[in-house]
């Protein structure tokens, strides 16, 4: 049992400490609560150990997609001060901390335009020398503007003047349709393989491959002349996926190589710092350990590995961590429907993206669409009851924000740019079911974060400490499908608060697509197929 002295260097130990609750059901919606006093045994509480001496992989950032539906929601159904103001709470360091975003390299699906590539030509045409490459036409977020500049680019660049320290990463879905060898931007097909598009026989100059490398160093060129760097490039979304919408086919096995002998040759020219991943996609397909897939030589040519959380087995996840560890992880998409419970929501969210992945190698979230509109829309195909981050109503430009706005903020308002995850204890195997799950960070100022999860329907009792604090815990309860976050710092903390929603109905009329999982029902490969 520890004696009052231990009790006190534990609180001196730090000078400032910011707690808040969040749960499942968003009645408590990060609210702020007091620091707990300390106490010298945990008693009945579960507990819970923070480790800062046990440290593994970089945290980069947490964020979502600025899709050209969820562009066009913030540009268009947002006047220019509310536009601000959500942007701002979002990615203002000082207040949400967003600081990673994923954008369409090309167009994707949900999308408030017809689909479109940056070099649209009729099947049969070429462009060996991409000359006829734009992003567009007009001027940003101008009526009449095209493509990216309608939308996209406009709200990228607003978000830069908040934070211009954001990560971007950049997937196409297709490539140019005369590229492929169905001659269409939908329902997958193939780059062109082993053919010729140019006057000769250099691979990076006269083969599709080399032509579709190209068109990755174009985009990154014109996106930085307009004033949006690029950090990284995904090779393609979704590359065993076939839907109605833009989609091309890879497997990794032709994903890896594409990136060892064209795409990594070809952004060594101009940007040999460019963050290359492969995958993209949901663990369902990681079936075998990927180093008998990857060579290394072609492992080198790779900075990372993505995934989607739509499918597992998650476990999958290891296939890959454990080839190369070298590589940084990341999740770069998942959403909900509008009429998810709270339960479901929570253990996807909270539970598989917040705390499992990330105490298993993730260094960064970037969730689907940043916002759709009450009814889950815009899009192409017609599909209602998504869910974004937040959702807009699309005539008022009023914000509701979902329980992934606040897994988010967790994340960016809470754990610094650069820290590390570090060990902490865990109660749940999987992110969704057993006991309490942690997840820890330590910043290179000494700040140690941590976010408590409950995967239970039921409130319970926590009992945090701190590796070298002796018998200190302070106790504190984890509401329902809930989170507890918890910043300890000798210096300046943000305790910046959410704004208060806006008020308007929901109107789902959930159409379901192939791919989507039916509202209340968590899919978890193995256990509910």
């Amino acid at each position: 049992m520890a004696d009052d002295s231990v009790l006190t260097a534990a609180q001196a130990r730090y000078a400032n400490e910011f707690w808040t609750a969040t749960s499942g059901d968003l009645t408590q919606r990060r609210e702020t609560i007091n620091a707990p006093e300390y106490v010298a045994e945990p008693g009945d509480a579960t507990p819970i150990v923070i480790d800062p001496a046990d440290r593994k992989q970089p945290w980069i950032g947490a964020g979502a997609a600025i899709t050209d539906a969820a562009a066009s929601l913030i540009w268009g159904s947002m006047d220019a001060e509310q536009r601000h103001a959500f942007l701002d709470d979002c990615f203002n360091p000082a207040k949400g901390g967003f600081s990673v975003i994923r954008i369409p390299l090309g167009s994707c699906e949900p999308s408030a335009q017809p689909y479109y590539t940056y070099d649209d030509l009729p099947f049969g045409e070429h462009d060996n020398a991409l000359t006829k490459f734009s992003l567009g036409t007009g001027e940003p977020g101008a009526p009449d503007a095209t493509k990216d500049f309608k939308y996209i680019i406009p709200v990228v660049l607003e978000i830069l003047k908040i934070n211009p320290a954001v990560k971007i990463i950049a997937s196409p879905w297709s490539a140019p349709a005369w590229m492929k060898n169905t001659g269409h931007l939908c329902q997958g097909g193939h780059l062109r393989f082993d053919e010729w598009t140019g006057n000769g026989f250099d691979p990076m100059l006269d083969s599709f491959e080399g032509c579709y490398a190209r068109y990755f160093v174009k985009y990154v060129e014109e996106m930085a002349k307009i004033g949006i760097p690029i950090w990284g490039v995904t090779v393609q979304n979704e590359p065993s996926n076939a839907p109605k919408w833009p989609a091309m086919m890879w497997t990794l096995k032709q994903q890896a190589e594409f990136a060892h002998k064209f795409l990594r040759p070809a952004m060594n020219t101009k940007f040999p710092e460019m963050r290359i991943f492969i995958n993209d996609d949901s663990t369902h397909n990681i079936l075998w350990p990927v180093n008998e897939i990857v060579t290394p030589q072609q492992a080198a040519s790779v900075d990372g590995f993505t995934v989607h959380t739509y499918e597992g087995p998650y476990s999958n996840f290891f296939n890959a961590s454990r080839s190369f560890p070298h590589w940084m992880f990341g999740m770069t998409e998942r959403r909900c429907m509008i009429d998810e419970t709270p339960e479901d929501a929570a253990h996807i969210m909270l539970g598989i993206i917040g705390n499992w992945l990330v105490r298993n190698g993730e260094s960064f979230i970037a969730l689907w669409n940043i916002a759709l509109d009450e009814r889950g829309l815009p899009n192409q195909v017609g599909a209602t009851g998504r869910r974004g981050v937040v959702t807009i109503q699309h005539e008022t430009g009023e914000v509701i924000r979902n329980l992934e706005y606040f897994m988010l903020r967790a994340f960016g308002q809470d754990v610094k740019p650069g820290s590390v995850v570090v060990r902490s204890t865990n109660h749940t195997p999987d992110g969704w079911s057993g006991g309490l799950g942690s997840v820890a960070f330590l910043s290179p100022e000494g700040d140690v974060a941590a976010h408590v999860y409950n995967p239970t329907g039921e409130p319970i009792e926590a009992a945090v400490t701190i590796n070298g604090q002796g018998g200190a815990w302070q106790k504190v309860t984890v509401p329902a499908w809930g989170v507890v976050t918890v910043h300890k710092s000798n210096g300046a903390i943000n305790v910046s608060e959410p704004p208060a929603d806006d008020e308007f109905e929901l109107n789902p009329a959930p159409k379901h697509l192939l791919g989507d999982v039916a509202p209340g029902k968590v899919r978890v490969w193995g256990q509910d197929e």
